[in-house]
């Protein structure tokens, strides 16, 4: 495919503005750190929600490009470059992980109820699932597992890359794209399982008390619909500048429908785990609802208004899915919405295992708390906190990208993908 733009130069302006941003979340945490309380729980659980939340982007990413090669798809071909760029930032989200591992162990936070031994010893619930919920199997299982989506990641790429140097197209007989299929093949299972035991972990288990057995799903879905709306994002910002011409309305339709059927799954997952759980009145489950219910209604009931709501209005009309206008507008409220879906699943069981660390307890009628910044609602500094690792997570996609061409010429899809049409009314 001749393509005067199939190199994308990352410029000089381009990393001064992500190292600004990147800036700006460093003081934000910085200013975090010196107003917060003895045990620095916003802090950390800040860097917290936007370590899981930004790592788990670049696992879907790696995730959704699996799949489509075992799927036999070729219409995604065009834009893989950007998915193979995301992935990158794995090895990254593990270093992240790392300083939240250092930080239980050297009793720097309270992040997570059960790494206090003491306290574990005390609670029949906790000294139950104490065989998952212990610092071994968080170190280990984090480095294990996100370790080996590394590896994944890594040679996936490689090979990738290097089709477009020693492939031949359809005439290299899917050498690659064999090779690419095996690896592809045998990680979907082992990130079906792997992904669900992570989010448990890092994500779940801040409610040590509470169970549910969608949770994964739900976090998972959450974690898919903001990689779309970003991938979005980033195609309109790269077409604006001139690249990646080779993606056609057809191909931001498909995008659209991704992004648009997603957030009513996800709405499904949110419905069955609240709807569902409350009329069954499992005192293990029904406990999570009830703190976000009585403590965070605003964020509780706006996360479904960002999350499906909006998306599901602007989306519906069929041929907003190829208009960057509608698009950019759902894009951006969905992955700010889930931002603040992972924000709700985290702040609340920190808080209530910080409280009682310090020795306080829930006042006021029934157990409710007082409003406090960054945890009732982010404020300032929580969104400044996001768009640092916002920017850090696309200054490691546009290096990457600039590595590799944009279109892999010798894809045996590469035809197929060229040439994508989508009925309009579909």
């Amino acid at each position: 495919m001749a393509n005067v733009m199939n190199q994308f130069t990352f410029t000089s302006r381009q990393k001064n503005v992500l190292f600004s941003f990147m800036g700006l979340g460093l003081l934000c945490l910085i200013l975090t750190w010196f107003s917060d309380d003895e045990l620095h729980t916003r802090f950390w659980s800040n860097f917290l929600h936007n370590a899981t939340f930004f790592t788990g982007l670049s696992f879907v990413s790696l995730f959704v490009i699996t799949a489509f090669t075992t799927a036999w798809a070729g219409w995604y071909v065009g834009m893989k470059r950007i998915w193979e760029a995301n992935m990158q930032f794995i090895l990254v989200g593990l270093a992240l992980m790392l300083v939240i591992i250092v930080g239980f162990w050297g009793h720097f936070h309270h992040l997570y109820h059960w790494s206090d031994e003491a306290e574990v010893a005390k609670d029949a619930v906790m000294k139950g699932k104490s065989s998952f919920l212990n610092k071994n199997w968080y170190t280990f299982g984090t480095l294990l597992i996100v370790g080996m989506w590394f590896l994944f990641a890594y040679n996936i790429r490689k090979i990738s890359l290097d089709e477009d140097v020693n492939g031949k197209g359809q005439a290299d007989n899917f050498k690659h794209h064999r090779k690419l299929r095996v690896w592809s093949a045998i990680f979907m299972p082992l990130a079906g399982f792997s992904s669900a035991a992570i989010i448990w972990q890092w994500v779940m288990s801040v409610d040590a008390h509470w169970y549910s057995t969608l949770f994964a799903w739900y976090s998972g879905v959450s974690w898919f619909v903001s990689m779309i709306a970003l991938t979005i994002l980033t195609l309109i910002y790269l077409k604006s500048l001139g690249y990646f011409e080779h993606i056609t309305a057809d191909h931001m339709h498909d995008l659209g429908k991704f992004l648009f059927a997603f957030s009513i799954f996800w709405t499904y997952m949110w419905f069955s785990q609240y709807m569902l759980i409350w009329y069954a009145n499992v005192g293990e489950e029904t406990v999570y609802f009830k703190e976000r219910l009585l403590n965070y209604k605003p964020l509780f009931f706006g996360n479904l208004l960002i999350n499906f709501i909006l998306p599901f209005l602007v989306l519906m009309r069929n041929d907003n899915k190829r208009k960057f206008g509608p698009l950019t507008f759902a894009s951006v409220m969905v992955f700010l919405g889930h931002w603040l879906d992972f924000f709700l699943m985290i702040k609340p069981g920190v808080r209530h295992t910080a409280m009682e660390a310090l020795g306080h307890h829930h006042s006021g009628h029934n157990g409710s708390l007082p409003f406090e910044m960054g945890f009732t609602m982010p404020g300032l500094l929580e969104l400044g906190t996001m768009l640092g690792f916002l920017a850090f997570y696309l200054f490691i996609t546009l290096r990457s990208l600039s590595k590799a061409a944009l279109f892999p010429k010798n894809d045996p899809y590469a035809e197929e993908a060229t040439h994508h049409h989508v009925w309009p009314y579909v």
